[in-house]
């Protein structure tokens, strides 16, 4: 084997310039050549080859977003792109293919699969850490830094002005940033696509009324996951605010979440899956995904990796739900010696 590709897909995550690093280094060592290609599988049916080398390697860990670029590329399930993309990747003597990315990426890795004779291996990159065969992606753990940090901002504010606020995190159709940001922001409620029964708005209202009276000077924060109110947090607000007679001011964080420097937590497993990526090609491994289970790299079938969804942590959901509730119970509840 003389030569890999490496490409970025789907929605960027901090992190992913760490994990080509890891790779184009990694595979030097080894006497493998790196060729990416720019914006994902669009770039691989267009040729936008771009060769990789460790001296460009140097400053790119610390950068958030990804320098290979990437898109989504709907067109892509199309049995014609992906014996184009084949097309490409033979006429460059290419043996294999590293995709980072998530879900839909891997899906698409899939399909190139079953009309290309190269390996085909995929790393998890994603902010919605929904990845099933791995505990955490590549992305996840900044985004939750990135909210956490947005949402004790908005704390100052709010508690300065005794106000509500509904935070909007992403996640697509996973809790996983938002629970993990409802527990490190301390919020006082969350609404999580995974929980059963979702919470009514009339209970939603009467908490947030319970806690004026309890706390007339106090914040309240909600850390709502996206795409799960009908007509999104604003209309929440709306609908709450209508409720209470009180304000409920919506806050989407939006695609702040992606941005950013990595942090370590995300640089360290960028370069632990990118070098683990190098060396299952070389041990002749294919259609896998590289992910981390208890702080062991694993291999996983890339087919489990969207053929079941990931669960979120109950025990971490407990806590959560445990937590927001104590505030008002100890302020109604009179100990005795």
């Amino acid at each position: 084997m003389n030569k890999i590709a490496v490409i970025t897909s789907g929605g960027d995550a901090p992190g992913m310039n760490a994990c080509i690093r890891a790779i184009v280094n990694t595979a030097w060592q080894d006497d493998v050549e790196v060729i990416g290609f720019r914006h994902g599988f669009r770039g691989i049916t267009q040729d936008l080859a771009q060769p990789l080398h460790p001296d460009d390697m140097r400053l790119v860990s610390q950068r958030g977003g990804t320098f290979l670029k990437s898109s989504r590329y709907p067109e892509f399930r199309e049995v014609a792109s992906a014996q184009a993309a084949a097309k490409v990747l033979d006429s460059h003597d290419i043996s294999a293919l590293i995709v980072i990315g998530g879900d839909g990426s891997f899906r698409g890795a899939a399909h190139l699969q079953a009309h290309w004779q190269g390996q085909v291996i995929g790393i998890p990159g994603t902010i919605d850490n929904d990845i099933a065969g791995t505990d955490t992606t590549i992305g996840f753990s900044t985004a939750v830094d990135t909210a956490m940090d947005a949402i004790d901002k908005v704390r100052e504010t709010a508690e300065a002005m005794a106000r509500v606020f509904l935070i909007e995190v992403m996640g697509r159709h996973a809790g996983f940033i938002g629970l993990h940001a409802a527990i490190a922001g301390a919020a006082e409620a969350m609404l999580l696509p995974e929980l059963e029964p979702q919470p009514k708005l009339a209970d939603m209202a009467d908490n947030i009324l319970r806690a004026r009276e309890a706390f007339p000077d106090s914040s309240y924060i909600v850390v709502v996951a996206e795409n799960l109110w009908p007509g999104g947090v604003h209309e929440l607000g709306n609908n709450l605010s209508k409720a209470t007679g009180v304000t409920c001011h919506p806050c989407p964080l939006g695609h702040i979440q992606r941005g950013g420097r990595p942090n370590a937590q995300d640089r360290i497993l960028a370069m632990q899956l990118g070098a683990a990526a190098v060396s299952a090609i070389l041990e002749g491994k294919r259609t896998i995904m590289i992910g981390l289970e208890q702080e062991h790299v694993v291999e996983v079938p890339l087919h489990l990796t969207f053929a079941r969804d990931k669960p979120l942590d109950q025990r971490l959901v407990q806590l959560q739900l445990g937590l927001q509730g104590v505030n008002l119970a100890s302020k109604s509840t009179t100990k005795t010696a």
